[in-house]
């Protein structure tokens, strides 16, 4: 029987070595599910797992596009969908690890997303955007979506942006796509792996060091060398976490001690975020950590889920 395991998590919850144990013995091979560790030279302030800690087992997605291109859901999962289906062909263990709960669940679902613009329509949105500001856009958008202009905030142009250009270009609101989408049966069925900590405390502390380390590893000189090289300071990637603050440091906007508070922070509001998210899949089997150094009693669990799973 082919296995797929999808681990999901907070940042810094362990899924990284959880994804390699199950790995090593169960013939896996793992595909990273992280919106950010796509980016080349941005290892660092990702957390993007080392050489070291791959431990020879095969990764995927990872490094894929430049930290100034425009990466989306949609992208990633055409580009997922055929490293799975080829590593369920060749009878081996599908492991999809990461926290970002979107791209997991849409890669599982096997969303169809809307096309890419191919009439030049994205660039004539930019443009009346730019003419007109996007409070002009979001009526827009009400008066043909209503309910996406509901959710969608007054800065969000990007989606405001991207929701207008799948009306014009295929004649559907995003919402009537989205809504069609979800009726469509899951293209997989992973069994779902969720790590967490019975104590948050304990959680944010493992972030907080995580942020020292990335300090001492030289997460400032890879910001440094990211604006050097000309990736710039605005585009999506460098506003992740440990980017947009160490920017703001280096424009003497705030101290550099202020900005790695301002990580361990942003980190710990969105380790709740994932949480919010993954809690809200019923068919997860959370593994809850009370302390770190009890790995290997939730490497068991997951044997034993796995084996209940399979049998």
């Amino acid at each position: 029987m082919n296995k797929m395991i999808c681990i999901a998590g907070p940042t810094a919850s362990g899924k990284t070595a959880l994804a390699v144990a199950l790995a090593k013995e169960l013939d896996g091979e793992v595909v990273s599910c992280d919106s950010m560790q796509v980016y080349r030279r941005m290892n660092i302030g990702t957390a993007k797992p080392t050489f070291e800690e791959m431990q020879g087992i095969p990764h995927y997605m990872l490094d894929i596009a430049e930290p100034d291109e425009d990466f989306s859901v949609s992208r990633y999962c055409e580009m997922a969908a055929p490293i799975v289906d080829d590593i369920l062909a060749r009878g081996k263990t599908a492991i999809i690890a990461g926290g970002t709960g979107l791209y997991m669940d849409s890669l599982i679902k096997g969303n169809a997303f809307a096309p890419f613009p191919s009439t030049g329509m994205r660039k004539k949105l930019e443009a009346q955007a730019d003419a007109e500001g996007m409070e002009a856009m979001l009526s827009l958008l009400q008066s043909i979506d209503p309910e996406a202009a509901a959710r969608l905030h007054l800065k969000d142009r990007k989606r405001i942006i991207r929701a207008l250009e799948v009306y014009y270009e295929t004649g559907q609101s995003i919402t009537e796509h989205n809504r069609r989408t979800q009726k469509i049966p899951p293209k997989y069925t992973p069994l779902w792996l969720g790590l967490d900590f019975e104590d948050r405390a304990q959680l944010y502390s493992r972030i907080d060091r995580r942020v020292d380390k990335m300090l001492d590893d030289g997460l400032i000189q890879e910001v440094v060398s990211l604006l050097q090289e000309g990736i710039p300071a605005d585009c999506t990637a460098m506003q992740a976490i440990g980017y947009k603050e160490f920017i703001d440091a280096l424009d003497a906007k705030i101290s550099f001690s202020e900005a790695a508070d301002r990580v361990r922070q942003s980190s710990r509001h969105y380790a709740k975020r994932q949480l919010t998210w993954f809690r809200r899949n019923s068919q997860m089997h959370w593994l809850t950590r009370r302390a770190d150094d009890d790995f290997g009693k939730i490497l068991e669990c997951a044997r034993q889920v796995i084996y209940e799973f399979d049998n």
